[in-house]
């Protein structure tokens, strides 16, 4: 019998990867892919997708989708009372494990775990330690299909956002920015890969450009689920909306 395992999807392309890895195996049972979302404007937690886009996902990759819907700036305590909600939920169906797309950063690692503990639940991580040069490479080379929807300005210029990853974009990427962005200098929407039943349709919107208010506590819950220091909110971010045909 499979363990029941959710997957916490961000829409991106190091969940999309590490979905992948996870289903060429036989180990987890996916019960639900787990999406925070700005409950103001249903978009995706920081990515700022369309939640219309986010449905399209889980279809064409025929998960259920759990929605976690999280005040636009929250505190950790309320971010962490709405996931302990949720997971508690979740656990009370038999699930005891949750997955994540992380790949280098030490103390979210340790974050992740210590509050999964506390539920009861174990964290799993399959992209670990794996060099991020190593990472991209292979998600273009099994056809996944990514467009940058997300740069903070601190590292990556407005260029940047709208476009698709490929060789040519890796190649621009200054020598201080991770080539899969895992310090929090760009986000991005995976919309086709062997994962996929159907390429996800969309247009590419308007750029639009946000500064946010650096969080009154240590942290905020978006520090904790995709960026790695809070100083990351002196900065602003340029958007690219996608809109769902």
């Amino acid at each position: 019998m499979k363990t029941k395992a959710i997957f916490n999807w961000s829409s991106g392309k190091d969940s999309a990867l590490a979905l992948y890895k996870v289903l060429q195996n036989s180990e987890f049972e996916i019960t639900y892919l787990l999406t925070s979302v700005n409950k103001e404007f249903q978009r995706i937690s920081m990515h700022g997708v369309r939640v219309e886009l986010l449905e399209q996902q889980a279809k064409s990759l025929g998960l259920p989708l759990e929605i976690m819907q999280i005040p636009e700036m929250p505190t950790m305590e309320a971010y962490e009372n709405v996931m302990t909600e949720t997971l508690t939920k979740l656990k009370n169906q038999g699930v005891t494990h949750s997955i994540f797309g992380d790949i280098l950063l030490e103390d979210l690692r340790k974050y992740r775990e210590k509050q999964l503990a506390k539920i009861g639940f174990e964290a799993i991580f399959p992209l670990w330690q794996i060099p991020t040069a190593d990472l991209i490479q292979e998600f273009i080379a099994l056809g996944f299909k990514t467009i940058v929807v997300c740069v903070n300005e601190r590292f990556l210029d407005k260029s940047f956002v709208g476009r698709v990853i490929d060789q040519d974009f890796i190649n621009d990427l200054p020598e201080n920015v991770d080539l899969c962005g895992e310090n929090g200098e760009f986000h991005t929407f995976t919309f086709d890969g062997p994962i996929f039943s159907k390429p996800i349709d969309f247009e590419v919107g308007e750029i639009v450009y946000r500064k946010y208010e650096k969080p009154k506590q240590e942290e905020s819950s978006e520090t904790a689920c995709d960026t790695a220091s809070p100083d990351v909110f002196d900065f602003g971010f340029w958007y690219c909306d996608l809109i769902a045909k």
